[in-house]
């Protein structure tokens, strides 16, 4: 049985006080919750304090992005081995911001998850259609891209340590949010790709998140979906109550 998954992904928010103050908070009101994976991904600059205060609770760390070589003349970039060094287990790769502001290709969310891999990381692999991309009929088109080519030339093995977040770049930070169909629909496509690249049974082995303006009121019916096994957090993750929130009523949902 797959595991659900909820992290939150803080973007370019949180000073590092501001972040410790955050965690602490999570951690206080989730410190009883079993049976459900929760990631909070901070900036770079608060890694390694967020790190001291979620080390050993039920909290994991994870980081927003990675560069696909351990060290090298690379100014601005931040690796693998730092990421893990810093306490983080997780990072999410082509997150679609990285993909409409900074250039992420298939070809670089490729090499990232190699790298992070490569780290003992765990990446969160993003993928998701624009709104002008789901008018046009091209969601699957799109999935099929980006799965296909950003998972390209990975090993049965290496597929089963990823998870992978679909995110309608139409819902991030709108206030939009696929229903629950639409998730289940797109997710169900996703799961059968994996299926044709590495056979049915890793395939349903490989987690799948919802991103996409995640809130409280939404998070019940999405979780419910068979293909739905948790949800990439925005902005709902900046604020103690509504994050611990969410992941109180996921884990509801599989009592």
């Amino acid at each position: 049985m797959r595991k659900t998954i909820i992290a939150g992904n803080w973007k370019l928010y949180k000073t590092i006080k501001e972040a410790i103050e955050l965690a602490n908070g999570l951690k206080r009101e989730l410190f009883k919750l079993e049976g459900i994976d929760v990631v909070i991904c901070p900036v770079y600059t608060s890694l390694s304090e967020v790190s001291e205060v979620v080390f050993e609770s039920n909290i994991m760390l994870g980081a927003q992005d990675l560069y696909w070589l351990d060290e090298g003349a690379f100014t601005g970039e931040v690796s693998g081995k730092m990421l893990k060094d810093a306490g983080c287990s997780f990072v999410i790769i082509g997150h679609s911001e990285r993909r409409q502001f900074f250039g992420e290709t298939n070809e670089s969310v490729n090499k990232k998850i190699r790298a992070a891999l490569a780290n003992a990381l765990t990446p969160i692999v993003c993928c998701g259609e624009t709104l002008k991309e789901r008018e046009a009929g091209k969601t699957f088109d799109v999935l099929t891209d980006h799965i296909q080519n950003g998972l390209k030339g990975l090993s049965r093995d290496e597929a089963l340590k990823l998870v992978i977040a679909y995110e309608p770049v139409w819902a991030i930070g709108t206030g939009k949010t696929a229903t629950s169909a639409q998730a289940q629909e797109a997710h169900q496509y996703i799961r059968g790709l994996l299926a044709k690249l590495y056979g049915q049974e890793p395939a349903s082995e490989i987690r799948i998140q919802y991103g996409g303006s995640v809130k409280p009121e939404n998070i019940v019916e999405l979780i419910k979906q068979p293909d739905v096994d948790g949800a990439l957090v925005g902005g709902a993750s900046l604020k103690v109550e509504s994050f611990a929130d969410i992941v109180k009523k996921a884990a509801e949902v599989l009592k």
